[in-house]
């Protein structure tokens, strides 16, 4: 499968790119060790205008800086001092869009996964959670900034594109701080 170009990741939509990266390859290189698997649930984070979003209202710190960079590159952050979380950040520079990968389905090294999940099965919820995705695919928080389009994670064209009865939208998962902005329907699971 073609890994994804640049283009996929400049525009504008974050919303309509969160939905299409479902069912797309995420894929790691990790010390020669490839993982992956299906991508099965996303959110959007429209930028300096959504409350949920670590750019709202402009924000800049050292962290969120990789946010306002051009689309195609990993925002990875440590999430509770424990967790680090893949973001694939999106459109044109100085608009900083991401998308959180919440889920996948586990498909290439999955006993590398297993090591490195520290598990003895493939259980229910062994790829369920960011964390989770990030600890199986070997992501660091330490890897932020890393290209799409390089040889350590990059996000592969899937077999099939998903169709919208596959497809369950609702509102994102744990940002009730942002008022209103947290009831917006920018979350995608896919059924599968």
């Amino acid at each position: 499968m073609a890994k994804l170009t640049r283009d996929f990741y400049l525009r504008d939509d974050v919303v309509q790119v969160s939905r299409e990266l479902l069912g797309k390859l995420l894929v790691t290189k990790m010390n020669g060790m490839i993982t992956s698997g299906i991508i099965t649930e996303t959110e959007a984070y429209n930028g300096i205008h959504d409350r949920a979003s670590h750019a709202y209202n402009n924000r800049r710190t050292e962290r969120t800086e990789i946010m306002y960079r051009e689309g195609g590159i990993a925002y990875i952050y440590l999430c509770y001092g424990i967790h680090s979380l893949f973001n694939v950040v999106t459109n044109k520079n100085e608009i900083p869009n991401a998308v959180l990968i919440r889920g996948i389905k586990p498909v290439d090294g999955i006993k590398t996964m297993m090591k490195r999940r520290i598990k003895k099965a493939v259980e229910i919820n062994f790829t369920k959670g960011p964390g989770s995705v990030s600890q199986a695919l070997g992501i660091h928080y330490s890897q932020t900034g890393e290209s799409l389009l390089g040889n350590k994670i990059w996000i592969e064209n899937g077999i099939s594109i998903p169709h919208d009865a596959q497809i369950i939208v609702s509102k994102r998962i744990g940002v009730d701080y942002a008022g209103k902005d947290a009831l917006l329907p920018y979350r995608f699971v896919l059924k599968i």
